[in-house]
């Protein structure tokens, strides 16, 4: 999607001047800005910096090898009232989805893809850094995202290392993963 929000006439076109009623003006060519507000990425990471969350699940899958399964995602969620803000940045990165949980009453925008996570969301915190502590949550993150890249996760060592940096995350290991491995 274009990042720019404004429509372009080209051609003679014929414009009401609305502060002069009755006044028309032709333009060979005229940019007309929408009220859509722009996006930029220093709005984005300080929006993220406080409504946002890097997660890293594990989980049982009795179907695969190694009988777990890793799960990334980076998310933003807001009050019902604040959707436009999950639509700018969604249309602003050009990846992820929103969704609706009735149960929080609240709208989350997800991006779980690891190649988006890989080519939006991590180069878009290295060029534009968080500044609160969530900056550690996404360094650990973002090394549990080049371990999948690096496909260790299909290891028991590769998958190890991914329980170890989640045990580092803010709020550390569930009793579930703890006992699954407890070294």
């Amino acid at each position: 999607m274009n990042k720019k929000k404004y429509l372009s006439y080209t051609g003679l076109k014929t414009f009401k001047c609305p502060a002069s009623p009755g006044v028309s003006r032709n333009y060979s060519h005229v940019e007309v800005k929408t009220n859509v507000p722009q996006l930029n990425a220093y709005f984005l990471t300080g929006f993220s910096d406080a409504e946002s969350t890097f997660i890293i699940s594990i989980r049982k899958k009795s179907d695969l090898k190694l009988k777990w399964s890793v799960e990334l995602a980076f998310s933003i969620s807001v009050n019902k009232k604040d959707l436009k803000v999950l639509e700018l940045i969604k249309d602003y990165l050009g990846v992820g989805n929103i969704f609706y949980n009735k149960k929080d009453d609240c709208y989350h925008f997800t991006v779980a893809s690891v190649k988006d996570l890989t080519n939006v969301i991590i180069p878009h915190f290295d060029k534009y850094p968080l500044l609160s502590l969530k900056q550690v949550d996404f360094f650990l993150f973002k090394s549990v995202v080049e371990l999948i890249n690096g496909k260790e996760h299909l290891t028991l060592l590769g998958l190890q290392k991914i329980v170890d940096i989640k045990a580092s995350f803010n709020k550390g290991l569930p009793q579930s993963l703890k006992d699954a491995f407890p070294n």
